[in-house]
């Protein structure tokens, strides 16, 4: 399964315009440039990343399935921890490449951001 490794390269301005534009029936995204790559969300929820020119959408039990089926792997930041995977999995370029497909998955990975417990808030100090 392919996975990108946290010392990929950057993220390109015109893969993350194309992903946006893909995206635009899902509503309000933005990004936010974030450790090397760009993390989207959905008003609130972050339901994705963009790392190396590629997108990962967050999943879980329910919806894994549908990036393993693919061939697809999960996000794993850290080249020297090769065995740490986040709960982001790599959309296949034929899905990012539908975007109509793109948006049913992204509408999935929205509704799994919005059930994922809450981290409680930092306080200031």
């Amino acid at each position: 399964m392919p996975a990108v490794t946290g010392d990929a390269l950057a993220v390109s301005e015109s893969y993350l315009a194309y992903v946006i534009g893909q995206l635009a029936g899902l509503g309000r995204v933005r990004s936010k440039r974030m450790f090397g790559g760009v993390g989207l969300y959905e008003g609130e929820l972050f339901f994705g990343l963009v790392f190396s020119d590629a997108l990962y959408l967050k999943a879980n039990d329910g919806t894994r399935g549908d990036f393993v089926s693919r061939g697809m792997g999960p996000f794993r930041p850290f080249p020297d921890k090769p065995d740490y995977a986040m709960g982001y999995y790599q959309v296949p370029a034929e899905t990012i490449e539908d975007a109509e497909e793109l948006i049913v998955w992204a509408r999935k990975a929205v509704r799994v951001a919005g059930a994922a417990p809450r981290k409680p808030a930092r306080s200031g100090r």
